[in-house]
């Protein structure tokens, strides 16, 4: 499935560009994270290493170890592959071994040699925390290390990407596994339950239990509201199959005990509850004999029941992750099944609570277009999903939200002071912020500290124009460009004429990054004298060059034969200067910032530069350059050229004839024109050949790239064929 072969990719590049062997992948719950550990599996015994590898899968519940075992057998289309460690089944030969935590530690971790194993499998990595678990973690040193979790904030704040460098190799958002239509959609209800939190206490990012039990516990009136929105929502409770999220065992047991009395099987189960008493429950849910389990602090993950079609919020939860760990029981597809409802009841928070958290988690926005989408109704969500507030619901979470939205500068000036003296990236990671926080309406890093009153590199003449232009670098992201721009802004780096041609090729893509109108400099050394008498800007480019390298997804490759002088790399992405600077169509004479065209043909290298916007809107095109650009299969890309061209124009014949004649043609795509930053970068597709025509002005050319597209592109280019 594309999403799986993304995530593949995605591990691809961390071990390839990044020499990264342990490694975190987030997908949401019901989308073959398993699979995924087993396809990555097969990878690296038969094309990376090229042996049999040892292999360790560890889970915390029997189920799970079981499914897993099947999957990987039905990948390694060996029926006889691994061996389970789990309810009294021991390993025997400890080749390929599928272990609870459990079992390890009663075995004892340091039992097992520290190398025994080249593979560490770890699913629902949250719990890495766990004491069971760190002793196995601190022990093993495996050669791949892979963990599976599709929360890696757990509910105490702990977020395990600490484990990874504090990142993650891939993340498959709700959203994202929704529009693919791998998850069951929902239909989320909002309801305000009239209870006032505001005096209920706050610590560590969460409400008080106690308090909130004496709120609900006993509330014959929410409960009442509870019953009366359940009947409007689902059409036939009584055979529906539902989970009901509670503050506490006694408020689990109240529920249950008011569902009852108004005609509702219904059961209270919780951690305390017996093994055995809590299998029954589930499975008498399973067959249509309980209509609704009401749980406290259980069910938030590990446990599959597809059937269960309805989801009840009855407590305020401000974790995302719990938010979603609960959602998910709901999310897996099962016959008959076409949509999970949710009820959700909200009452007046405090102040310090977060519904963006949570909104954003469900449906992928930005703080300002959760906003936007609170405001509109939600139009914008995948096919088949709704989110519907009730007047009194919107107004709350919308009031709440402003008030995250309200940070001026000043107070993102203050946050950043609050978080001490932090690098962007930890500060962006600490802090739950974006790119566009720091960059929007030609902001700057070094602005902002000095806003913050934190130490930053002196300035210079005109730092404050150069300072403007920082956000065209945050697209780096391929390790030469990286290194050759990080010395390139070093004050004690080479010269210009010091440099190797290829060398200033890319400096002459930098300097065109930073001036795309040269801006008066008479030489390219004159712009990199000028660019290194500003300390501060030339940090700050580092150290966003470091962040992009640092957030790359794909791993680069050569242009081929014929262009190997040009410093551009497949499935990198570049802005319209580098392109231009880096096949040689911009000079000192013919400087990029003047080019708008979708085509460049550059004679000094003989190569069509094709620029392709994939998401054509009629704000930003007209009628007659609206054309039909989208990829065909990851290898063949359909292709439109301008309308004036014709078959037998000069133009023309160059593109249908290309290789006969000696000349290259280049993709580059990218999504839309603008991103939050300004001119968003094109992804460097690469090389391609033409395969056949059809029509002129425009001719509408298939092209064959040299080197299939990553499969996050084609997702987003193949939509465009509808």
């Amino acid at each position: 499935m594309p999403h799986q072969q993304e995530i593949l990719e995605a591990l691809e590049s961390e071990r390839d560009l990044h020499d990264r062997h342990r490694n975190l992948v987030v997908a949401a719950t019901g989308t073959g994270k398993t699979v995924v550990a087993a396809l990555d599996y097969r990878r690296l015994v038969h094309e990376v290493y090229r042996r049999d590898l040892s292999l360790l899968f560890v889970a915390h519940r029997k189920e799970i170890l079981h499914q897993s075992l099947r999957a990987y057998r039905d990948t390694m289309r060996d029926g006889a592959f691994g061996e389970a460690y789990v309810g009294g089944a021991r390993p025997e030969r400890w080749r390929h071994v599928f272990a609870s935590i459990q079992s390890l530690s009663n075995y004892g971790v340091h039992n097992l040699p520290a190398e025994h194993f080249d593979v560490v499998v770890v699913d629902e990595f949250h719990h890495a925390e766990a004491a069971t678990y760190r002793r196995l973690l601190d022990h093993v040193r495996p050669r791949e290390l892979l963990g599976l979790t599709a929360t890696p904030e757990r509910g105490d704040g702990v977020d395990v990407r600490q484990f990874f460098g504090g990142r993650s190799a891939f993340e498959l958002p709700l959203w994202e596994a929704l529009s693919a239509d791998l998850l069951v959609p929902f239909h989320y209800f909002g309801t305000a339950d009239d209870v006032d939190l505001s005096g209920v206490g706050w610590k560590r990012g969460a409400y008080d239990v106690a308090g909130l039990d004496n709120l609900y516990t006993g509330n014959d009136g929410r409960a009442a509201k509870v019953l009366s929105e359940l009947r409007d929502k689902v059409t036939d409770v009584g055979s529906m199959r539902a989970l009901g999220f509670c503050v506490s065992v006694a408020h689990a047991e109240y529920m249950a005990r008011v569902f009852r009395e108004a005609g509702i099987e219904a059961r209270a189960v919780s951690g305390a509850t017996r093994s055995d008493e809590r299998d029954e429950a589930i499975t008498a849910l399973r067959r249509g004999e309980v209509a609704v389990l009401f749980a406290a602090d259980l069910f938030n993950e590990g446990l599959d029941i597809p059937e269960v079609d309805t989801v009840l919020f009855l407590r305020p939860t401000q974790s995302a992750t719990i938010f979603l760990q609960q959602l998910g029981r709901g999310l897996r597809r099962a016959p008959g099944k076409a949509v999970l409802t949710v009820l959700d009841f909200i009452g007046q928070q405090r102040r310090e609570f977060r519904f963006d958290l949570r909104f954003r988690a469900l449906i992928g926005a930005s703080r300002r277009g959760l906003q936007r989408q609170i405001e509109q109704g939600f139009p914008f969500l995948p096919s088949g999903s709704q989110v519907v507030l009730d007047r009194v619901a919107q107004d709350i979470v919308l009031r709440n939200v402003r008030t995250q939205l309200r940070f001026t500068r000043t107070q993102l000036a203050a946050d950043v002071r609050s978080h001490g003296d932090l690098p962007l990236v930890a500060y962006l990671r600490e802090a739950d912020r974006e790119l566009v926080d720091v960059y929007r309406n030609g902001g700057s890093w070094t602005a902002l500290r000095r806003d913050a009153g934190l130490s930053t590199p002196s300035g210079g003449t005109d730092e404050g124009t150069l300072l403007r232009r920082m956000a065209a670098f945050t697209h780096v992201d391929d390790p030469e460009r990286a290194d050759v721009y990080r010395r390139l802004v070093d004050v004690d780096g080479p010269r210009y004429d010091e440099l190797t041609e290829r060398e200033q090729r890319l400096a002459r893509m930098l300097l065109f990054t930073m001036w795309p109108k040269r801006d008066g400099f008479r030489s390219y050394a004159a712009g990199l004298a000028h660019l290194r008498r500003h300390p501060a800007v030339c940090a700050e480019i580092d150290e966003l060059v470091t962040l992009g390298l640092d957030q790359a997804r794909h791993v680069p490759g050569s242009l081929g034969e014929g262009l190997q002088h040009v410093p551009l790399a497949t499935h990198a992405r570049y802005r319209r200067e580098e392109i231009l600077a880096a096949l040689g169509y911009a000079t000192l004479q013919r400087v990029p910032g003047n080019h708008v065209a979708g085509v460049a043909w550059a004679d000094e290298t003989q190569t069509d530069a094709f620029l392709i916007n994939l998401r054509k809107s009629e704000k930003d095109f007209s009628p007659t350059t609206m054309y039909r650009d989208y990829a065909i299969s990851t290898e063949l890309f359909h292709w439109e050229s301008q309308n004036s061209t014709s078959t037998t124009s000069p133009v023309g014949q160059r593109y249908l004839h290309h290789r006969e004649q000696g000349s290259h043609v280049v993709l580059f795509v990218r999504d839309t024109p603008n991103d939050g930053l300004g001119a968003a970068p094109f992804l460097c597709l690469g090389p391609a050949s033409y395969v056949e025509h059809r029509g002129e002005r425009p001719i509408a050319i298939t092209w064959k790239l040299h080197r299939p597209m990553p499969a996050d592109v084609f997702t987003t280019a193949s939509v465009m064929a509808g």
